[in-house]
């Protein structure tokens, strides 16, 4: 069996884009001998940051030879059509074979078909995964047509340590790579990857990304440890500077003392996202005057001058940041949210003035679904919550908003529920980031969310596919967590109606375009009432809010259909009634129940009823909803049923009012007896066209029943 070697060497990869082209490598080169049907025992892919490359072992030197059988035409077909056969395989008469088959006895040859060199294979492979790699951004260099990410410098293609002939952008294939770009720049020959693995990393270059990572990982630890500090975590960075040095030599610097005055969110995002330094904390958490740089050098001086030139650029870079926090605080943070009115939030729905106003006006609304929450903080903290968007060090460093806004807060003497909703509103931003949990913060962030949740819906700018540039679907995500996580009773579609109110107070005219745009009109050719169109896309925005709370319960084992069951009880009421707390434990109180015997039971005895009730309405041309006459039953399962059903509807719905989901489930349970014996000695569809009607309305009966606690219609399997 035999080894097939490939390493691409180019100018340096960007380190976002390493994983995915090892990772492309890989499978392209897999999916096609698999489809050439050439088997191999175990593949190995690798990158850093000037080279990507693949090894497969175990591979045959050929495809094994085939024999296809193929189907001639009858023995009785005319001899034209035999001829034509024999012309298509190649072969004479008394080389096919005759068998019976269902249709008759037919002429049958079979073709043999030589493997053909697995060098020929992967050279067709090599040379179209070259010209359609899918790099997220690529480029053209010298005078030649074709594209990669960076000016690709030698190519090593071998099979069984012979070179396979592959040309791409000028480039031919061979034996021959060069090692680190300093400290062993020369090239040297290879015969397979075993000998390239041991004069790689002779030349200084560790070309497993795991192994870097992990040599990065405890030496920073290491270095921190000697200077009586903790390491900063940082998975991200971690993956970032593994990926821009092939030999990683970790060095420890120190920070300048007068800087660490300046917050140390800044000096974090500074020192992470310009220079790629670790950072230090001490047992307290609090900013260590130490970092880590992940050098690409060893040098005689054991690091001195790389230390010294990193230290004197972070100097100047922290100058700057310390610049825009004395110049910051030379104002107040509420004479910085004047300018806000000249910023734009969305061109259809003004500026961010005119959504920290509708925020305002939306607080009340929220704020009296959150207990301990103060309107006048909540108020105080709309206004002064996107201020800092005007301040320096936002706009040098943007990921810091609402942040930065928190320390000039403070600074400016405001309270801490203002300062902490200052700084928690865009939150949570994502899955594992920290949900917000006091008043104030919470009710800020469901403003915010919620005004551009249903801004982006009224002018109909609704995520689509994978398309939402808006991350509309974070947001509902947020308002999602915000509420679940807080336990917080908010009537969603209340909220939203405000929310559209509020928008209609102050709506700018390309926005009333937007809104009335699709709007039926009356005999004038004016706009009918507004509200109208608007309940249509806050039907929409409620079941986006829905879908998103199934992805947002999928990790924690909740059914999505069991979801749909509950969430869908809604809209009886136009969706007033959602309140995602209590969708939630009425899911917890579903669940529970069809996990037991007797809500299975139900659950097929449901079925049963809706699609006789579906089958025969269908054949009737009419419906049986209305009320069973209890006087035409003339066996005691049907009474029993009857009284069963009142008596169950009464002390379910009697349950749901009071909250209590799990009594008004087990209230249900007592359901399956009767309807289990009902379907035992009932004969539904009877001769007598009366009792028939009647018996269909009582199987109508049980199916609104059990709706009234779930839509038992959307629960799969």
């Amino acid at each position: 069996m035999s080894e097939f070697f490939i390493e691409l060497f180019s100018e340096e990869i960007p380190a976002r884009m390493q994983a995915d082209a090892a990772e492309h490598v890989k499978k392209y080169i897999t999916d096609a001998l698999t489809k050439h049907e050439l088997k191999y025992d175990e593949v190995y892919s690798f990158v850093a940051s000037r080279r990507v490359g693949l090894v497969v072992k175990g591979l045959p030197v050929s495809q094994a030879d085939l024999v296809e059988e193929r189907k001639g035409p009858s023995v009785t077909s005319p001899e034209q059509a035999l001829n034509g056969f024999l012309k298509s395989t190649g072969l004479t008469k008394d080389q096919l074979v005759t068998k019976e088959t269902p249709k008759g006895t037919f002429y049958f040859a079979n073709v043999s078909h030589k493997g053909r060199p697995t060098t020929e294979v992967l050279q067709e492979t090599v040379s179209t995964m070259l010209t359609t790699f899918p790099w997220p951004k690529s480029m053209r260099w010298a005078s030649h047509a074709e594209h990669w990410v960076r000016p690709l410098h030698s190519m090593i293609c071998l099979f069984d340590s012979e070179v396979i002939s592959v040309e791409f952008a000028g480039v031919k294939s061979s034996n021959k790579t060069s090692g680190h770009r300093f400290l062993a720049p020369a090239s040297f020959e290879v015969k397979n990857f075993e000998d390239y693995a041991q004069k790689i990393r002779n030349a200084f270059v560790i070309i497993d990304p795991e192994e870097r990572k992990k040599i990065i990982s405890e030496k920073a630890h290491e270095l921190a440890k000697s200077a009586g500090y903790k390491l900063l975590e940082d998975a991200g960075l971690l993956n970032e500077v593994a990926g821009l040095a092939e030999y990683p030599v970790c060095l420890m610097g120190k920070i300048d003392d007068e800087f660490m005055s300046v917050p140390q969110e800044v000096l974090i995002t500074s020192m992470r996202t310009n220079q790629k330094y670790f950072c230090m904390t001490d047992d307290n958490g609090k900013m260590a005057p130490r970092f880590v740089v992940v050098s690409n050098m060893k040098t005689d001086d054991n690091g001195a001058q790389i230390i010294a030139g990193n230290e004197r650029v972070l100097r100047a870079r922290l100058s700057d940041a310390r610049f825009f926090w004395d110049e910051d605080r030379k104002q107040k943070l509420i004479d910085k949210a004047d300018r806000l009115s000249a910023r734009v939030f969305h061109a259809k729905l003004g500026s961010v003035q005119d959504k920290i106003e509708r925020m305002r006006a939306l607080m009340p609304a929220i704020v009296k679904y959150i207990p301990g929450a103060k309107i006048a903080d909540a108020d105080r903290a709309c206004l002064l919550c996107k201020a800092d968007l005007s301040t320096g060090m936002v706009g040098e460093f943007p990921e810091l908003q609402g942040i930065m806004g928190r320390y000039y807060a403070v600074h400016d003497g405001e309270n801490d529920a203002v300062c902490s909703a200052i700084a928690e509103h865009y939150s949570p931003l994502g899955p594992n980031d920290t949900c917000p949990s006091k008043p104030t913060s919470i009710a800020v962030a469901l403003a915010d969310k919620i005004d551009t949740l249903v801004g982006f819906w009224l002018i109909d700018l609704k995520p689509t596919g994978s398309k939402d540039p808006f991350a509309l679907r974070r947001a509902a995500l947020g308002v999602i967590r915000l509420i679940v996580e807080n336990k917080i009773n908010l009537p969603l579609m209340q909220v939203f109606d405000e929310a559209r109110a509020v928008y209609g107070d102050s709506i700018q005219s390309s926005v009333q375009e937007a809104m009335t745009k699709s709007e039926k009109r009356d005999e004038n050719g004016e706009p009918t009432v507004l509200v109208n169109w608007s309940v249509r896309q806050m039907y929409s925005l409620m079941s986006f809010i829905a879908e998103r709370l199934k992805v947002a319960m999928k990790d924690k084992g909740v059914r999505h259909d069991y979801i749909s069951a509950v969430y869908n009880l809604g809209r009886q009421d136009d969706f007033q009634t959602v309140d995602l707390v209590k969708v939630l434990t009425r899911v917890d109180a579903l669940t529970e129940l069809l996990d037991s015997a007797d809500g299975a039971d139900l659950l097929t005895a449901y079925r049963r009823a809706g699609n006789i009730l579906r089958i025969e309405s269908a054949k009737d041309k009419q419906g049986y909803d209305e009320t069973a006459d209890k006087t035409k039953f003339i066996l005691p399962e049907e009474t029993t049923l009857f009284d069963a059903l009142g008596k169950i509807m009464l002390n379910s719905s009697s349950k749901i009012a009071s909250n209590d989901f799990k009594g008004a489930m087990a209230v249900l349970a007592e359901l399956r007896e009767p309807v289990d014996a009902f379907f035992d000695k009932v004969q539904v569809n009877c001769e007598d066209v009366g009792l028939r009607a009647n018996r269909l309305r009582l199987l109508s009966m049980i199916v609104k029943a059990m709706n009234a606690v779930a839509d038992f219609s959307v629960i799969e399997g």
